[in-house]
């Protein structure tokens, strides 16, 4: 999921870019290079269409930035024992239903003692 969003930011960054440098400003920017399309967006040109549409990808933008944000800090805050599966580290061994300690043994068995020469 992160990666998608990663992929997305960087398109929206290209994007936002692209449409900045479109807009006109005092020097004319990259605008000058949109020959006679003005009238595709309108009688006011391209100006009002260009600023609706860097408003809305501008923030598009800060909301997956913000989304992004939160899900590598939540992957950030998990630790790496959260995810061990606990079955794999324990073998299985019967365990002894019995509460009591085990008996000692009631006879011990004798050493045998080799004879003296």
């Amino acid at each position: 999921m992160t990666s998608t969003l990663l992929v997305v930011q960087f398109v929206l960054a290209i994007l936002l870019t692209i449409i900045i440098l479109l807009q006109k400003s005092s020097s004319i920017g990259l605008g000058a290079y949109s020959g006679s399309n003005e009238s595709l967006f309108g009688a006011k040109g391209p100006g009002n269409f260009l600023t609706k549409a860097t408003m809305a990808i501008g923030l598009i933008f800060v909301i997956n930035t913000i989304v992004l944000g939160y899900m590598y800090n939540e992957k950030r805050n998990e630790s790496a024992i959260d995810n061990v599966k606990t079955e794999t580290l324990i073998p299985s061994m019967p365990v002894p239903t019995t509460e009591q300690a085990p008996a000692a043994p009631t006879s011990a068995p004798v050493p045998s003692v080799p004879a003296a020469k």
